[in-house]
Parts: C-alpha cells; structure tokens; sequence
C-alpha cells in the first residue's frame, strides 16, 4: 500500500508539472522554482508534513520535497539558534541533499560525455 501512495502522490505532482508545461507559457526553470516555493510555504504551513506522512517517497523526493526540507530545517534552527537559524537553518538541512546531486552529478560527467545542446 505505501508503494501505491507513494506513486500516487508522487504522479500527481508530475501530472501538475506536466499539465504546467504543456498548458502555460512557464519555462520548466519557472514551474521548478514554483514547485520548490511551494513546498517551502506548504510546509511553513505545517501541510507538507501530512502530505508528506501520506506519500513517502512519492512526497519528499520531488522538487516539493526539497522545499518542504529547506522550511522544515529554517523552522527547526529557530527553535534552537533563533534569528540566526532564518539563514542557517536551511543550509543545513538540505547539504546532504545538494552533496549527493552535486556528487552523482559530477560521477555522471566523468562516466559519460556530456555535450552542450547546441
């Protein structure tokens, strides 16, 4: 069952992005900040945690995911720090994130030849 609400969820916001992309002018640079602010203010909200409780994977490895990561991790520092967790916070709970894109992305470039679209 959590594999089906995973992939639920997890389509849904794909079916979003998607409906986006093709019903909109936004460039998919747009629509992906969009998915990220989104995620930020729904889990500032306290929604994304339900959602995200619901969903699983499906809910926290999309670029919403990572949003409600970044809110999570500021709210969390708050708590502990205060102002000072306003800049902190989301660094931190998002490096182990960003480390292995940047690391898999760089193993990537090595393994094979990337080119520039030309």
């Amino acid at each position: 069952m959590d594999y089906l609400k995973a992939f639920l969820v997890g389509g849904l916001i794909c079916v979003i992005g998607q409906i986006l992309v093709d019903k909109t002018k936004l460039t998919s640079a747009r629509i992906l900040v969009m998915f990220v602010s989104l995620g930020c203010i729904l889990g500032g909200l306290g929604i994304y945690e339900i959602i995200a409780d619901f969903g699983g994977s499906g809910a926290t490895v999309p670029l919403t995911g990572f949003g409600w990561v970044l809110s999570k991790g500021v709210i969390e520092e708050i708590d502990k720090v205060g102002f000072l967790g306003i800049f902190t916070g989301g660094l931190k709970a998002a490096a182990g994130g960003v480390s292995a894109a940047v690391f898999f992305a760089f193993l990537a470039a090595l393994i094979f030849n990337p080119k520039e679209k030309g």
